[in-house]
């Protein structure tokens, strides 16, 4: 005979809306989420997804859209993700945008297909308030990219305080010209050039701010132009972990070395970077907070669906390393 969702619930000794709320990702006590997903394992149930998706308007699913995955912050932030919806008994369809809209919009409308329980977005910078005011048929949290008074759950960086937090430091070590890379694709980039243009404002500083677009190699060729400007700055700050790599390897094809030529700061944590000569300074981001607030925010969400939207900013931790402690100044 077939297993049911009854013997599970017999076996976990709990009820069998209970073993539905633990199998859907609902808000459950930890003790008999973990007595159910034993007796899942024990009985080796297999839930019906087909006939769950007829009986309901959401499946077990839950749909994690991003704007460029080759980007540290997001790949760690999708792996807090599956991990805890792994946890719940929750499976993940995930999605790349390369800050496309037109990708946006087509993942968005396979959610709907899919009637996912939920979504978390980073969504494009085109993007991004008209999926913070659009309604879906499923909660949404918006991760890393917001507007003021969305609609949407939200959790991202405080991230003009965090560029700030850069520009002060290679102030204090004695640069004068500080140049900073953004991205020109996304709310995250003018959010930290926002921070930065301030912060060398209350300097008494000229900001030098270099948009850079999305794309292969457009990062690499923008830093070679500046470093090609006669007086150019002493010191750069990077977005982003995926435009910081791609001005180190300009800064080394030039034949220029860090910090001896020029200091050089940003954005994300990698292993690797403690490796790079005295490593390189950095903003950490909380990207496991990120992850398990986003999906507390989803689950909260389900229960309470008519609840205002939250908005939750975080902090990040600046990480000095060598690329910027010895003065380049001029």
């Amino acid at each position: 005979m077939p297993v049911g969702i009854k013997d599970v619930a017999r076996m976990a000794g709990v009820s069998a809306a209970t073993v539905s709320r633990v199998l859907s990702g609902r808000a459950v006590d930890a003790v008999m989420q973990k007595r159910v997903l034993a007796a899942v394992t024990e009985t080796g149930y297999r839930p019906n997804l087909a006939a769950r998706r007829l009986r309901s308007r959401h499946s077990n699913t839950i749909g994690l859209v991003v704007a460029d995955i080759r980007n540290p912050f997001f790949t760690a932030v999708s792996r807090t993700v599956e991990d805890i919806a792994y946890e719940r008994g929750l499976r993940v369809i995930l999605c790349n945008t390369d800050e496309n809209p037109a990708k946006e919009s087509m993942y968005l409308q396979l959610m709907q297909e899919e009637r996912v329980t939920g979504v978390i977005l980073a969504p494009t910078q085109s993007g991004v308030e008209q999926a913070a005011r659009q309604r879906f048929d499923f909660p949404v949290v918006l991760i890393d990219r917001t507007i003021p008074g969305a609609a949407q759950d939200s959790v991202v960086l405080d991230n003009e305080a965090m560029a700030a937090l850069l520009v002060h430091q290679l102030h204090a070590g004695g640069h004068r010209r500080i140049a900073g890379f953004f991205g020109a694709s996304s709310t995250t980039g003018s959010e930290r050039s926002a921070g930065y243009t301030k912060a060398m404002a209350d300097l008494g500083l000229t900001p030098e701010p270099v948009p850079v677009a999305h794309g292969e190699g457009e990062a690499e060729r923008a830093m070679t132009s500046l470093m090609h400007t006669p007086g150019h700055a002493t010191a750069l700050i990077a977005s982003n972990g995926v435009m910081l790599t791609a001005m180190l390897r300009a800064i080394h094809a030039l034949g220029l070395s860090v910090p001896q030529d020029v200091a050089l700061a940003g954005f994300d944590n990698e292993p690797w970077m403690d490796l790079v000569g005295g490593g390189l300074t950095v903003i950490e981001q909380p990207v496991e907070e990120i992850g398990r607030a986003a999906m507390a925010m989803l689950s909260e969400r389900l229960d309470h669906p008519d609840g205002p939207p939250r908005k939750m900013v975080l902090g990040g931790r600046c990480i000095v390393r060598g690329s910027t402690i010895r003065s380049a100044a001029r």
